[in-house]
């Protein structure tokens, strides 16, 4: 590494700790419980007191001992697969929101660079496809190929990515008429150095509250394919499956099936609190006091 390339990565990292000396508390809050799930989701085997798939104990057994939050209906620990569930859902969700991204951002420029058939061939495509609604969509098609983790990957990436590309050729769509552009493709400049050069970096503001939402929409969406049975399977920790597993606690007055619920809600409130906050970095508006 350089030390012009190591200066600017400590500039970059000094400006966000300045940044971030003056956020406000929720951001805070959203930085540090996206930090502990990712540590969690990281070092889950060093973390967790057991495998996700062992059976350490009697089915249902109450919290306490060796079992901090319990066991569920096989005897799995409750806690060990919360943990590995971090690792799992949220780790499957980043990586389809990624590949969400890479489809229909570069879908979306490049139809919004070329314009003519290959934006209209391109937006019928994705106007066919959000014609359909998503949960019936995944359903139907996890049903009819089987529920395993690459086809849950690739059914929510291409949903997503058309939500992704609409956005992507909009925001692309109003850079690339700018006379910058123009001039950059008269000295004759590559279609790639448009995009890496003069497209993205006037786009990358939307792009990245876009990538917050998408995440919030597929882990949520992961939770509630594995709730229906067809998501993450068995015995892979997921803690909309867990929600299923331990519902039948709820009526004896057993909150461990809100625990991964609630793990949920709180990695989707986290992501908010923070997309809020780089929305207000990056809108130029300032709080009244």
């Amino acid at each position: 590494m350089t030390p012009a390339v190591t200066r600017r990565r400590r500039s970059w990292f000094s400006r966000l700790l300045k940044e971030m000396r003056h956020a406000r508390f929720t951001a805070w809050f959203g930085v540090l419980v996206i930090l502990a799930y990712a540590i969690l989701a990281l070092f889950a085997p060093q973390i967790a007191p057991y495998n996700e798939a062992t059976v350490a104990g009697q089915p249902y057994m109450a919290w306490g001992g060796h079992f901090l939050l319990g066991t569920d209906q096989l005897g799995r620990d409750v806690l060990s697969r919360l943990i590995y569930g971090a690792r799992n859902t949220v780790g499957i969700a980043v990586i389809t929101t990624c590949l969400a991204f890479l489809l229909g951002g570069t879908l979306g420029i490049v139809a919004a660079l070329y314009g003519g058939w290959l934006d209209q061939l391109c937006s019928r495509i994705v106007d066919v496809f959000m014609s359909i609604p998503s949960v019936i969509f995944a359903l139907l098609f996890l049903s009819a190929f089987g529920s395993s983790i690459p086809n849950l990957i690739v059914t929510l990436a291409a949903l997503d990515a058309t939500r992704v590309f609409r956005l992507a050729r909009a925001a692309a769509g109003n850079v690339v008429v700018m006379d910058f552009i123009q001039i950059a493709r008269v000295r004759g400049e590559s279609a790639v150095w448009l995009i890496r050069r003069e497209i993205l970096p006037n786009i990358m503001a939307p792009l990245i509250v876009e990538f917050g939402l998408r995440f919030c929409f597929v882990f949520l969406s992961i939770a509630a394919l594995s709730f229906l049975g067809v998501g993450i399977q068995p015995p892979t920790a997921d803690w909309g499956s867990m929600v299923r597993e331990n519902a039948a606690l709820i009526s004896y007055g057993n909150i461990t099936p809100l625990l991964p619920a609630a793990a949920i809600a709180l990695l989707t409130i986290a992501i908010n609190f923070v997309i809020d906050w780089y929305l207000y970095r990056t809108s130029g508006l300032r709080d009244e006091r």
